[in-house]
């Protein structure tokens, strides 16, 4: 439950984004984009505004605001080098409202606001960094990973796999070259970290979609509620991304006139959710982690299945070899690097760990065997 100390806390947090608003309305060319900035200081003022009575309710004296060394900093920077320069920054203290306050109760709608503005402030700085088209409305970038994403996460599940139980592995075997210990240890880790994997890309997955669900239940009862601010809201977002404000306010009223699609389409633009998808299926998320982890997994178990001593050491560390360099060349999907380079990154990398957990084994071994 909130108190004083966080009434003031909230208070300081609105008022100082308020400033940081207006002094970028202040000294943005753009007149959309200053405007943009204007209305956003006066919502910030509004909050504080909320925050000041609440403080006065509680016998609470409210102090004389003063902007902390941040923000008077981010205000000189957004004076000498333009707005865009602060953007990233104006971005992460929006995450932090939100996150402060769905830390506590009853503080829903106003973590919804600070949400949709973080959101909104992304999309200027796409704009910014891109130039104003005039009445393109791309989607926002979603908040669910997309066909790149999911395959980064497909390397590095499989690279998560490898390398974990390539150095457990290699760790027991400093200890015993005891063959059938090293195939039990090695099928076990990677059962453990498998399943340990898919749980918590489950409960990873499943909790984003409650919080989607509650988030579209909020901005359903806003609508109802209040349908002329959650047009404003999205006239907002449009004007962001290049609308003229006639424009901006006709596009989200048509979009208000229909309930149904009004809900899909403030989803999709203010919280970046898709309503038919919320983040995706949290089964098919933990069965996916849990098979790219053992395929990776399992690569440094071969050897030992059908070998043993040192051979099977070899064996296990020349296929984890072939399987790491696999993994790093894959990356350079996403990095730009060469073949080279990126597949001896992950090689290098991946041996260290089995070199230093295979060194801790042997002296533990050592030291239990007298």
């Amino acid at each position: 439950m909130s108190g004083p100390k966080d009434y003031l806390a909230f208070y300081l947090d609105e008022r100082n984004s308020a400033l940081l608003y207006q002094t970028m309305s202040e000294v943005e060319k753009d007149e959309r984009l200053s405007e943009v900035y204007r209305r956003l200081a006066q919502t910030e003022l509004k909050h504080a505004q909320t925050w000041t009575e609440k403080l006065e309710e509680a016998g609470q004296n409210v102090p004389e605001f003063r902007p902390t060394w941040r923000t008077r900093t981010l205000a000189w920077l957004a004076r000498r080098f333009g707005p865009s320069l602060v953007l990233p920054a104006l971005q992460n203290m929006e995450q932090t409202g939100t996150h402060d306050y769905l830390q506590q109760a009853g503080n829903a709608a106003m973590a919804k606001t600070e949400q949709f503005h973080g959101l909104l402030i992304r999309s200027i700085t796409r704009v910014s960094r891109g130039g104003m088209e005039g009445g393109v409305l791309a989607q926002l970038e979603g908040m669910h990973r997309g066909g790149g994403n999911a395959l980064r996460a497909a390397v590095l599940g499989a690279n998560d796999g490898l390398v974990s139980n390539l150095s457990l592995v290699m760790g027991v075997a400093g200890a015993t070259m005891n063959g059938r210990t090293i195939l039990i240890t090695g099928l076990a880790g990677m059962l453990a970290g498998a399943i340990s994997m898919a749980l918590g890309e489950w409960l990873s997955v499943q909790s984003s979609r409650e919080l989607y669900q509650h988030q579209i239940r909020i901005e359903t009862e806003e609508i109802e509620a209040a349908p002329e601010e959650e047009a404003q809201e999205l006239a907002l977002i449009y004007e962001a991304r290049g609308l003229s404000r006639d424009e901006a306010q006709a596009l989200s009223n048509q979009i208000l006139s229909d309930r149904d699609s009004a809900v899909e389409t403030l989803a999709r633009e203010e919280l970046g959710i898709d309503p038919k998808e919320l983040g995706g299926s949290a089964w098919e998320a933990a069965l996916t982690s849990f098979v790219l982890f053992t395929i990776g997994a399992i690569i440094p178990v071969i050897g030992f299945t059908f070998l043993a001593g040192t051979t099977a050491v070899l064996v296990s560390i020349l296929s984890s070899i072939v399987g790491l360099f696999i993994l790093g060349s894959v990356i350079t999907l996403f990095t730009g690097r060469t073949i080279i380079s990126s597949g001896m990154r992950m090689v290098v990398f991946g041996l260290l760990a089995a070199a230093v957990t295979y060194g801790i084994g042997h002296l533990i071994g050592t030291s239990i065997g007298g």
